[in-house]
């Protein structure tokens, strides 16, 4: 089995105080939300996906639930399986997690390990469900975007493109490995350096709603 270790213990009490608010919001919504529709699942970078706002300029034949969390890695979405995804019973799976495992240090073999077992539970559980992965957005460490240097060290301490790209390739094995697709929907987001372009985030390693707008426009062939 694979570890469920978590670094839940460092984290600021007032991020584990809205994690556990969040997902007992998300549980309640669920009762009364369709079954049969789409899941954005992941960590803060599905979390600020405005999709609740741009899902109604489309004319989509499935209503799009957001049920990401801020900070969560592989192991918490473990942890929250029913609240996320299964209490739902979602015909499509889209899934933008890791970042965070890969910024707190956990070991690739730990995360990759917890990453395959999120996918089995899917198959297991939702055997009829389409599972989008996704590749890891771009990051820009290089752009000043006015905060503190602890809190650029802080996230980029293990995070640059380099090593999201091969991130990246080992999760779309994982989607191979389980019959799913995996997707970048990412066209448009880098400068000409590879990096987040500047005016589409708010820290370099976040994006406004802006960058949103085309994350989305590239997903609507999945949609």
């Amino acid at each position: 089995m694979p570890s469920q270790t978590t670094t839940l213990t460092n984290l600021n009490p007032q991020i584990k105080q809205f994690q556990d608010d969040l997902r007992r919001r998300y549980a309640q919504e669920n009762i009364t939300a369709k079954k049969g529709q789409t899941v954005f699942v992941g960590s803060s970078l599905m979390e600020i996906f405005p999709i609740d706002k741009l899902q109604q300029g489309l004319e989509l034949d499935k209503v799009i639930y957001n049920r990401g969390v801020r900070a969560t890695t592989t192991a918490e979405l473990l942890a929250a399986m029913d609240t996320c995804i299964f209490d739902l019973q979602p015909s499509k799976v889209f899934i933008n997690i890791g970042t965070n495992d890969i910024g707190f240090g956990i070991p690739e073999e730990t995360f990759l390990a917890n990453y395959d077992e999120i996918l089995r539970q899917i198959k297991e559980r939702l055997p009829e469900t389409e599972v989008y992965v996704m590749a890891y957005y771009p990051v820009n460490s290089a752009a000043d975007f006015g905060g503190s240097e602890a809190e650029h060290d802080s996230l980029f301490a293990r995070r640059d493109n380099e090593i999201l790209e091969a991130a990246s390739s080992r999760v779309a094995e994982l989607a191979q490995k389980h019959g799913y697709q995996f997707i970048n929907v990412n066209a448009g987001l880098a400068d000409a350096d590879g990096n987040l372009k500047k005016e589409l985030s708010f820290d370099g390693g976040h994006m406004l709603p802006a960058g949103y707008e085309i994350v989305l426009k590239n997903m609507l062939p999945y949609l």
